[in-house]
């Protein structure tokens, strides 16, 4: 990456950053053990990206999970940022994991509670181990200024969520959380033109990556359209939607959305049957609440033979290169 390029994503998290040192978010930072690698670079004002640890316990088995842990840190690296895996070990709140405690929330795995906003007091109090999802990750990285956090695909309304009113605290946390979410878009085991119509009422803007469909996390469309698309692939550069968001004091986040490359992208047809079929099993077994999501993603990955969850690594990859990999022709100044 060249260095222009580099000073842009790093002047985008110097941007972002607005939050004044001292008062509750000085002492709330007390709180939480900042990796030396994460702290040195958000003092330089060099690019940091955010990781939630959910996918690592809960998305796949180990030693799997360590591997691909380790692989998505490397690219971010590679690209000139520095990765700060969120997480809660013995009760401390992480930002930037070192290899022995990803080994350690690896090995752990469903062991760790699935840990969102609402169980963080909760899991610091009993001194527990927390594997954060995007709402617990969103929290903890505005909370140390990291504005850039990459996740293969967010939670959203559950099918049949107007019966149920099941929708996940990942998209209200957007409505309140200034952080730069980019993902495959929402799980396709979720209702997604119900979850963009929360987002909607949130006051969330959602964009697409070269693109105005957005994509449905294991393949590349919904069949939903969004009002904004991101043309550029200097993203930094074309994110002055988001400029505006901080500027203005708006307190909301903003999602881009990124569809998987084609030559990666499993077969919707093969999908949306796992998906129908899971959606069956998971109601004849009463499965609910949080336990539905994990179960529907752990099915879909059994009936199609693992392909939905090479997807889900592969996506992971790919968003976090997309983000960091700018072409550096012409592009804007991000001040």
């Amino acid at each position: 990456m060249s260095s222009s390029a580099l000073s842009r994503l790093a002047n985008l998290q110097r941007h972002f950053h607005h939050s004044e040192k001292g008062g509750s978010d000085g002492m709330a930072r007390g709180l939480v053990k900042i990796s030396p690698d994460v702290s040195d670079a958000l003092l330089r004002g060099s690019a940091v990206v955010a990781l939630e640890s959910t996918i690592i316990s809960h998305g796949m088995p180990y030693p799997q999970n360590l591997e691909t842990a380790k692989e998505v840190e490397a690219v971010v690296r590679e690209n000139g940022a520095v990765p700060a895996t969120i997480a809660i070990l013995d009760g401390i709140p992480c930002i930037g994991l070192s290899i022995e405690e990803l080994e350690r929330i690896a090995q752990l795995g469903t062991r760790a509670q699935k840990t969102a906003r609402r169980d963080i007091a909760h899991i610091v109090a009993i001194k527990g181990n927390g594997a954060t999802t995007v709402s617990a990750t969103m929290f903890f990285a505005s909370m140390v200024g990291i504005s850039v956090f990459v996740t293969g695909g967010i939670g959203g309304v559950h099918r049949h969520g107007e019966h149920t009113m099941d929708i996940s605290s990942d998209l209200t946390e957007l409505g309140r959380t200034p952080v730069a979410v980019i993902s495959a878009g929402v799980k396709s085991i979720l209702d997604i033109p119900r979850t963009l119509e929360y987002l909607e009422t949130q006051g969330v803007c959602v964009a697409a990556y070269k693109t105005n469909v957005f994509p449905a996390f294991f393949t590349e469309t919904s069949g939903c359209k969004v009002g904004l698309t991101v043309e550029s692939n200097r993203v930094c550069a074309k994110l002055r939607f988001y400029y505006a968001t901080i500027k203005l004091g708006l307190g909301t986040g903003v999602l881009i959305a990124v569809p998987i490359p084609k030559e990666h992208a499993t077969s919707g047809s093969l999908i949306e049957s796992a998906i129908q079929r899971a959606l069956k099993e998971a109601r004849d077994k009463n499965i609910t609440g949080n336990a539905e999501t994990p179960f529907l993603l752990a099915r879909v990955n059994e009936l199609t033979g693992g392909a939905s969850l090479a997807s889900i690594v592969i996506t992971l990859v790919i968003l976090v290169t997309l983000e960091l990999l700018h072409n550096d022709g012409g592009a804007e100044s991000a001040s």
